[in-house]
């Protein structure tokens, strides 16, 4: 089931090519369909997961001519090639007039949407590097994810020639049917057998185990109805009518130019400082929770420290005020389920949680951090009870408890992608990404965490701000690191 191509890309490219990539001819001659799960369900109106891969080349390699005479073909045929393994990602997800639920339909000659475009601007050193930039630049080097109300494309992509440069892979993956886990591990797949083309096995689709895709769903029981009851309340956002388009999300335009996005850097020294700072001040405050070194953990320092980091620059930091400050996360469950799920599962696996913070206690720079992670880590500890206690009827009551905090909330800090899924793995031959952005947080307070591209052993933490918190949270980001 086709959908409609993209629409070109920005004027900051020059459109090459609009494709539509198919598995090979033999993969399958019937087709697949796979229902969505509730873990699924939760994400369906939700706004696509949006990654830019940057890679450098020599400048034989990215000139022009070689570029799309030797790399595009290879990129191509080794996508080709992963998707034989990944049939789900060629195809759609439907909604027909007769299901209650939506899924996920491949049908032979279904494939997907690959743009080709060239970068008209020198910009490949700036995206590729940590310091602020426009968050808009971003954009023209992204796809489009094609939905409608009653069809949608699972994924989208597009590679951009940096001529004499390098190049970037731009990735939009349908949360409903994705995950960060299963995405990046489509990708390792792709990198993988792109990166074997010429060899001895000429790139013939041989895979790992924990690169093969288990596609089975019917491993995951929903005996209380909760996938159908979140599609019942997505529908009474739309009216009562089935509609797989999504949430609008606001992303910065060209009156917003004083968006930036940037990079920050937790080294593995500065994490274990946090980590010792924090236990110190647990155990000299004599908290009820049992605390184990374990449980302060790289996430739980990371995402404190740049909450704390936001919220001060932003100026929510009143001494007085007691208005709350949420930190959502995203658990992944598969080894959380009795019994549990392969880590290869393909789809999506995770549940969102969130800490809820007294914003005055935040004013202090150590002592928030020590109270946010306290208050992080007795979320996840209440993990050990059942990631699915409470799962049913949790959208329905996270759109009334959004109307009713409306004023009480004066900020919600989502936390995207996570050090442990390996982005700067993803070598499709050319060596690693110089860089890995999650583009998504765009238009929202998220942060984006990913582990070190140098390897190190530290964490890169992404947010995109106003000029002035920009420079704010840098301050406080690094002048912080200097007191702990």
């Amino acid at each position: 089931m086709d959908s409609p191509p993209p629409p070109p890309p920005p004027s900051a490219t020059k459109l090459v090519e609009i494709c539509r990539v198919t598995p090979p001819p033999d993969s399958s001659s019937t087709g697949i369909s796979l229902p969505l799960t509730f873990f699924d369900t939760l994400w369906l109106k939700f706004h696509p997961v949006e990654r830019i891969f940057f890679y450098k080349l020599s400048s034989t390699s990215s000139s022009p001519s070689e570029f799309h005479a030797a790399v595009v073909p290879r990129l191509k045929r080794s996508l080709s090639v992963a998707l034989r393994r990944f049939l789900p990602l060629a195809g759609n997800l439907t909604w027909p007039a007769d299901a209650d639920v939506p899924l996920i339909l491949y049908s032979p000659g279904d494939g997907v949407s690959l743009t080709i475009a060239e970068s008209a601007a020198d910009e490949f050193d700036p995206l590729a590097g940590d310091g602020p930039r426009g968050a808009i630049l971003s954009r023209a080097y992204l796809p489009k994810l094609s939905v409608s109300k009653s069809n949608g494309a699972v994924l989208a992509l597009q590679i951009t020639l940096f001529p004499n440069k390098g190049f970037c892979i731009g990735v939009a993956a349908h949360h409903a049917v994705l995950d960060g886990k299963s995405t990046v591990m489509f990708l390792k797949a792709w990198a993988h057998i792109s990166s074997k083309l010429g060899s001895c096995d000429d790139g013939d689709g041989t895979l790992t185990e924990g690169l093969t895709p288990f596609l089975d769903r019917t491993v995951v029981k929903d005996p209380e109805g909760i996938a159908l009851e979140d599609v019942q309340a997505w529908m009474c956002l739309c009216g009562g009518q089935k509609s797989l388009e999504l949430w609008p999300e606001p992303v910065p335009t060209d009156s917003e130019s004083n968006q930036l996005r940037a990079t920050f850097k937790l080294s593995k020294q500065d994490i274990l400082r946090l980590k010792q700072s924090v236990l110190l001040q647990l155990e000299s405050n004599d908290n009820k929770l049992e605390i184990h070194p374990r449980n302060i953990s790289t996430f739980v320092v990371t995402s404190t420290y740049a909450l704390v980091c936001m919220v001060k620059a932003k100026g929510l930091v009143l001494e007085e005020d007691k208005k709350k400050a949420l930190l959502i996360f995203s658990a992944d469950c598969r080894s959380r389920l009795e019994p549990p799920l392969p880590s290869n599962y393909l789809g999506n696996c995770v549940m969102p949680f969130n800490a809820d913070l007294t914003i005055g206690n935040l004013i202090d720079h150590e002592a928030g951090i020590t109270y946010a992670a306290h208050k992080l880590v007795e979320v996840i500890r209440e993990l050990e009870k059942g990631v699915i206690v409470g799962a049913k009827g949790r959208l329905a009551r996270f759109f009334g408890e959004m109307e009713e905090r409306k004023d009480e909330v004066l900020i919600g800090v989502g936390v995207a992608g996570s050090p442990r899924l390996g982005v700067y793995g993803v070598d499709f031959g050319y060596g690693r990404p110089e860089k890995v952005e999650i583009t998504s947080i765009d238009g929202s307070s998220a942060i984006s965490m990913a582990e070190s591209g140098d390897g190190s052993g530290g964490v890169e933490v992404g947010v995109v701000m106003r000029r002035h918190e920009m420079e704010k949270f840098t301050s406080f980001f690094t002048d912080g690191l200097k007191h702990i």
